[in-house]
């Protein structure tokens, strides 16, 4: 775990952005009067959530059984062409259930549609989320998407790849612009070792400012069907 604290402005509540890592899951934690801390956990049930009053996750919660998800589509249509394959599509709950890809694949392009690697190389994520998920959970750990997040935070203005260096620096500039005065200590504070990239950092935080306005009752939900568990697919903004 590396953990440090900086300046992110004032809030009354205590919220987090999470985002998937190498090492397993990373939490910006934003704290009442504007503390900020990183937690990294290699299973998400093993993330601090308690006391937060919101968090926005970047890993799809809720998933059909067959088909596609609405709010998939909703989200992609808000990004820039090239970055449409960030959101990832026709996860299916039956995906989980496959121990190798092929297998997982075929099912897939029997069901109408395939599943990418990359897709494929998250489903443990999206398992062990869906494991730990209920409705009643699901109303204080809303699944986002950082990507759509960081163009609202960017004035509705697209950005660079995340991974490279011009990305990360627009990255950088945009939360020092909203108030995460110290991004640059929690970077710091990651372990050396490629547990947690910038990048991930950045989504991130990215997903804890955007959880502040959620617990505030602002945001757009997109989609908002159930599922078969009654978890709701939708992404929120």
């Amino acid at each position: 775990m590396g953990d440090s604290t900086i300046s992110a402005g004032d809030t009354s509540r205590a919220v987090g952005g999470v985002d998937g890592c190498r090492a397993g899951w990373l939490l910006v934690r934003l704290g009442p009067g504007g503390a900020a801390r990183v937690d990294i956990v290699d299973r998400f049930n093993g993330l601090p959530l308690r006391g937060l009053a919101m968090v926005a996750v970047d890993m799809p919660i809720g998933l059909p059984d067959t088909g596609a998800r609405e709010c998939d589509a909703m989200a992609r249509a808000l990004l820039q062409p090239e970055r449409r394959s960030s959101v990832f599509l026709h996860l299916r709950r039956p995906l989980l259930g496959y121990s190798d890809y092929p297998a997982a694949n075929a099912w897939g392009k029997r069901d109408g549609k395939g599943i990418s690697k990359q897709a494929w190389n998250i489903l443990p994520r999206i398992a062990e989320l869906d494991a730990w998920m209920t409705p009643a959970r699901q109303r204080r750990v809303r699944e986002s998407h950082p990507e759509v997040i960081f163009i609202g935070l960017n004035g509705g203005a697209p950005l660079p790849r995340k991974r490279t260096s011009e990305g990360l620096a627009v990255r950088r500039a945009v939360l020092l612009r909203h108030g995460l005065a110290g991004i640059d200590a929690l970077a710091a504070g990651l372990p050396r070792r490629g547990g947690a990239a910038l990048d991930d950092l950045y989504d991130a935080a990215a997903l804890a400012l955007a959880a502040r306005r959620f617990a505030a009752g602002r945001g757009r939900e997109l989609g908002g069907q159930r599922d078969s568990r009654r978890l709701r697919m939708a992404i929120w903004i």
